[in-house]
């Protein structure tokens, strides 16, 4: 399996201000999906903030992990007993997906881009 980034999902009640923020710090945007905004480094395109507005749906993950090879995780979450609260699933944005929560509770988006 191979990881080719892990993010932090922060959540926000002011896309704007939050954007603004994370542009102060060097970040550009990468995404807008209106509810859901990329901001990425312009030199390490993979350091990455999510930010997640009040658009978003109910239950949100706390971080992202991209993946080589989605399905071969979820197998292996599934064998190995872990809480899927988000199930497996084809995304209208191009990914595929699905919520893990880790031993501690926090709620990971395992994430790759579809195959075309």
């Amino acid at each position: 399996m191979g990881i080719r980034r892990a993010t932090p999902d922060i959540r926000t009640d002011d896309m704007e201000r939050s954007r603004e923020f994370y542009r102060l710090l060097g970040f550009e945007e990468a995404m807008d999906l209106g509810w859901v905004v990329t901001m990425a480094s312009p030199t390490n395109p993979t350091a990455q903030v999510l930010l997640l507005g009040p658009g978003a749906e109910r239950l949100q993950p706390d971080m992202s992990v991209e993946v080589d090879d989605v399905d071969d995780v979820h197998a292996g979450l599934v064998a190995a007993g872990a809480e899927i609260v988000y199930a497996l699933r084809d995304e209208p944005w191009g990914v595929r997906r699905f919520f893990v929560r880790d031993p501690s509770g926090t709620i990971v988006n395992i994430v790759g881009h579809r195959r075309t």
